[in-house]
């Protein structure tokens, strides 16, 4: 059974929906993000960046146990580990994998920055609401203008990509988006939220997720002292 860190985040979606679609077994070990789990010394041996998720699997690929943290990783070695959602042909494999690492690269970071100056920062900063905002109306027309071309964001085929990609997306309101505005979009994101192995990944710490309120403790612990001190 594989161990899983996580918390309810865009991120840990990405790996509950994955294990749930593979069907492969694991046990939830909550990280709760807010009150500073992510700095436990444990934790760090197996996620070094103090961030989750991170899984470990007792049966690695050599058949010893493995850790893994980063969440496009992990999508790469489930989907290695059980032959799908990732395609053997190399065109098609590159194809996926290119637009796995458009959204680690580029729609989590700027996704992540516009919920963060829209949402969480302390003072409303205009310049980066206004960046981050355009960024993010801008990498929904890239996705967009992939899903004219194709039904999902590798070919014709569900994957890893679109497992990636679909939980930052749920927060579009808070992004400054509108679906409506994006019909290809709307189509797949609708397609994917109605796929019962992502409606029970969602569920996943379901009890946890928070409304954009933060306490002073995770002020500090997501964007504070706590995160930025020396070790």
């Amino acid at each position: 059974m594989i161990d899983l860190y996580t918390w309810p985040t865009p991120n840990g979606h990405k790996i509950h929906i994955m294990l749930e679609e593979t069907g492969l077994a694991y046990r939830v070990i909550p990280i709760d993000i807010g009150k500073g789990d992510q700095f436990d010394p444990e934790f760090l041996k197996i996620s070094p960046n103090n961030k989750m998720p991170a899984i470990v699997d007792p049966d690695g690929p050599d058949g010893a146990p493995i850790a893994l943290f980063e969440s496009g990783a992990i999508l790469i070695y489930l989907a290695e580990k059980t032959g799908r959602f990732l395609p053997a042909a190399p065109r098609a494999r590159y194809t996926v994998l290119q637009w796995l690492m458009f959204q680690m690269g580029g729609v989590g970071p700027m996704l992540g920055q516009a919920h963060h100056f829209r949402i969480y920062a302390p003072e409303k900063i205009p310049y980066a609401i206004d960046r981050y905002t355009n960024e993010a109306g801008r990498l929904y027309r890239v996705v967009d203008r992939r899903l004219g071309e194709a039904a999902w964001l590798g070919g014709d085929d569900y994957s890893i990509a679109d497992m990636a990609t679909f939980p930052w997306l749920r927060g579009y309101e808070r992004q400054g988006q509108d679906l409506a505005d994006y019909p290809n979009l709307a189509r797949w994101f609708e397609t994917i939220n109605q796929r019962p192995a992502v409606q029970r990944a969602l569920q996943v710490l379901a009890e946890h997720r928070t409304s954009g309120q933060l306490s002073d403790e995770a002020r500090k612990n997501l964007f504070g002292a706590r995160q930025f001190a020396k070790h």
